[in-house]
C-alpha cells in the first residue's frame, strides 16, 4: 500500500472542513426537530406520533444501510460514494423543506436522507485515512467527531431558533446550500482508486439490513411497547413483549450475517465485511469503546434537555444555549489533545473520557433537586464533554490504525453501525429507566398524600401502571383542572409529579453512570501507543 504524506497545510484545512461538514450535517438531523415535532406535524397535517415515526425510520434506513453503504465506497470510490451520497441527502433536505404532507415528509427526511446518510458516513473515515498520514488522523478523526457532536448539542438551538422566529423548512434549506458547498470542495479530496472488479454480496447487504433494521426497531419501540411485559395494548407474542421477538430476531439475522460472510471468504468469495476482522483486538475494542460512547452521548442528550426544558420550563433557545458548555471542553479536548499530547498513550485517554463521562453523570444526578436551577447542569455537561472530546481524539484513528487502509471503506460501514446502536440503546434504555422510576416514584407519592381524593388514587392506579407521562407542571395542571380535580388536589399531585420527575432523571443517569463503568472493563483492548505508519 502507499503510504500517504497528506494534503499540504491550506488544502488539508480545506479538506477537514468538507468532511467534518458532511459529519456536521448528518448529526444534525438527529436532534435539531426535537424541539420543533409538534409544529411540523401541524405543518404537514398529521400527528405528533406520525413525525416521531419519521424520525425512527430515519435511524432505521440508517442502520440497515449503513454496512453496504461502507461497501459501496469500496467498489466506486470513496469520494466517488461521499459525492453521490450527498446529492441524495440535498435531495432529501430539500424534498423535506417543501414537503406537504407526511409521505412526502418520510420519502424526504427518512428514505433519501437515511441512504445518503449511509453513504457519507463511511466515506468521511475512509477519506480522513486516505487524506491524512497517521500522525495527524487523531487529530482529524477528533475534528470530525467533534463537529457531529457540536452538532446534536447545537440542534435544539438551531431549531428553536428556526421555529420561532422562521420556519422548521429553513432549516432543510440551509442544509441544501451547505451539501451545494461541500460538493463544491469535494473536489480537493484525494481518492484512493477502487481495486479489482466491482461486486457487492447482495445476500450479505440483506442480512445485514435486515438483522441491523429489526434489532434498532425493537430497541426503539421499547418505551412504547415495553422491554419485556407488554404494556396495555402493546403488542406481544406468548404474553411477552414483542420488543423481545424483535431484539432476538435481529441478533439471529445478524449471526446468519456473519456466518454467511466466513462461508463466502471460505470460498474465496467477496464477502460484504471481511470475517478477519472480528479477530482483530484492536478494531474491536475501538468499535466497543464507540458503541459505549454512542450510548452514553445520546443518553445524556436525552436527559439534559428533559430537565431543562420540562423540568425547568426552559425555552427551546434557553436550552439549547445551556447546553453549549459541552461543546466548549468538546472541541477542545478533541483538538488539543492530539496537538499537544501526540505520544500519549490511547488507552489511557480513553480510560480519562470514560471517567469524566462518569463524573458528570454522578454530579448532575447529585445536583438535581426541586430547588436547582439551569446552572447546575453547567459542571457536568463540562465534564461529560470533556470525556467525549477526549474519546473522539482517539477511537477513530484506533479503530482505521488497526486495518489496512484499503479496508478502511468497511471498517467505516461497521463503525458507523456501531454508533448506530449504540445511539439506539442509549437513548431507548434511559428512557426506559427514567420512566419506570417516574412511574414508581409518582404512583407511591400519590399514594401517601392524604391531599389526593381517593377516587383519583384508584384511578391513577389501574391507568398509570404502563408508564406516567414526563409532563411539565403547566401540562399537567392543565389535564387535572379539565378533570374537575380540587385545587389541593392539583397542587399536591403537581408536587408529587415534580418530585417523581426527578427520580425518574436520577435513574436515567445512574444507568448511564453504570454503563461507563462497564465500558472500563474493555478498555484494555485499546493500544497504548499511538500508530506511526499506515499498514500494509
Amino acid at each position: 500500500m502507499t503510504t500517504s504524506t497528506g494534503p499540504g497545510p491550506g488544502a488539508a484545512r480545506l479538506v477537514l472542513l468538507t468532511l467534518a461538514a458532511g459529519q456536521f450535517l448528518m448529526a444534525l438531523d438527529s436532534s435539531v426537530m426535537n424541539v420543533s415535532i409538534a409544529t411540523v406535524a401541524d405543518d404537514v397535517g398529521t400527528t405528533v406520533t406520525g413525525i416521531q415515526g419519521a424520525i425512527t425510520a430515519y435511524t432505521l434506513v440508517m442502520a440497515m444501510c449503513m454496512i453496504p453503504g461502507g461497501k459501496v465506497g469500496a467498489l466506486i470510490g470513496r469520494r466517488r460514494a461521499f459525492m453521490i451520497g450527498c446529492v441524495v441527502y440535498g435531495c432529501g433536505s430539500l424534498t423535506t423543506a417543501l414537503a406537504p404532507n407526511l409521505p412526502v415528509l418520510l420519502l424526504g427526511w427518512a428514505f433519501l436522507e437515511g441512504v445518503g446518510a449511509a453513504l457519507i458516513l463511511p466515506a468521511i473515515v475512509a477519506l480522513v485515512a486516505g487524506n491524512f498520514p497517521t500522525e495527524r488522523r487523531a487529530t482529524a478523526y477528533g475534528l470530525i467527531a467533534a463537529a457531529g457532536a457540536v452538532a446534536i448539542a447545537l440542534g435544539p438551538l438551531i431549531g428553536g431558533v428556526a421555529t420561532t422566529y422562521f420556519s422548521w423548512r429553513w432549516v432543510f434549506a440551509g442544509e441544501v446550500l451547505v451539501v451545494l458547498g461541500i460538493l463544491a470542495l469535494a473536489r480537493r479530496i484525494a481518492d484512493a482508486p477502487s481495486r479489482g472488479r466491482p461486486r457487492i454480496d447482495v445476500a450479505g447487504a440483506v442480512l445485514s439490513a435486515l438483522g441491523l433494521g429489526t434489532f434498532v426497531y425493537g430497541v426503539l419501540r421499547s418505551d412504547e411497547w415495553g422491554w419485556f411485559k407488554p404494556k396495555p395494548g402493546a403488542p406481544s407474542g406468548l404474553g411477552i413483549s414483542l420488543v423481545v421477538w424483535l431484539t432476538l430476531a435481529g441478533l439471529l439475522l445478524l449471526w446468519l450475517f456473519l456466518r454467511w460472510e466466513s462461508r463466502l471468504a471460505e470460498r474465496h468469495g467477496e464477502p460484504l465485511v471481511d470475517p478477519s476482522l472480528w479477530g482483530n483486538k484492536q478494531l474491536t475494542g475501538g468499535l466497543t469503546m464507540f458503541f459505549f460512547q454512542y450510548l452514553l452521548q445520546m443518553g445524556v442528550f436525552f436527559v439534559a434537555p428533559l430537565y431543562l426544558s420540562v423540568a425547568l420550563g426552559l425555552s427551546a433557545l434557553t436550552t439549547g444555549a445551556r447546553l453549549l458548555p459541552l461543546s466548549v471542553t468538546l472541541l477542545a479536548a478533541a483538538v488539543l489533545i492530539p496537538r499537544f499530547l501526540p505520544d500519549v498513550s490511547p488507552r489511557r485517554v480513553v480510560r480519562l473520557g470514560f471517567l469524566a463521562m462518569l463524573a458528570g453523570a454522578v454530579v448532575l444526578m447529585a445536583a438535581l433537586d426541586a430547588n436547582a436551577g439551569a446552572e447546575v447542569v453547567t459542571v457536568p455537561l463540562l465534564l461529560v464533554g470533556l470525556g467525549m472530546g477526549a474519546l473522539a481524539s482517539q477511537l477513530g484513528s484506533v479503530t482505521v490504525s488497526a486495518v489496512p487502509e484499503r479496508q478502511s471503506a468497511e471498517v467505516g460501514g461497521v463503525q458507523n453501525a456501531v454508533t448506530n446502536l449504540g445511539a439506539s440503546i442509549g437513548t431507548a434504555l434511559a428512557g426506559s429507566m427514567m420512566i419506570a422510576a417516574l412511574t414508581s416514584s409518582f404512583l407511591t407519592s400519590v399514594e401517601q398524600n392524604p391531599a389526593v381524593p381517593a377516587a383519583a388514587k384508584a384511578k391513577a392506579t389501574t391507568e398509570l401502571q404502563s408508564g406516567v407521562a414526563f409532563l411539565s407542571d403547566t401540562q399537567l395542571k392543565t389535564a387535572l383542572e379539565e378533570a374537575g380535580m380540587s385545587p389541593e388536589g392539583v397542587q399536591a399531585t403537581l408536587s408529587a409529579n415534580a418530585e417523581a420527575r426527578l427520580d425518574g432523571l436520577r435513574a436515567a443517569l445512574a444507568t448511564l453512570a453504570f454503563a461507563a463503568v462497564v465500558a472500563l472493563f474493555f478498555t484494555h483492548r485499546i493500544p497504548t501507543t499511538q500508530p506511526r505508519s499506515p499498514q500494509a
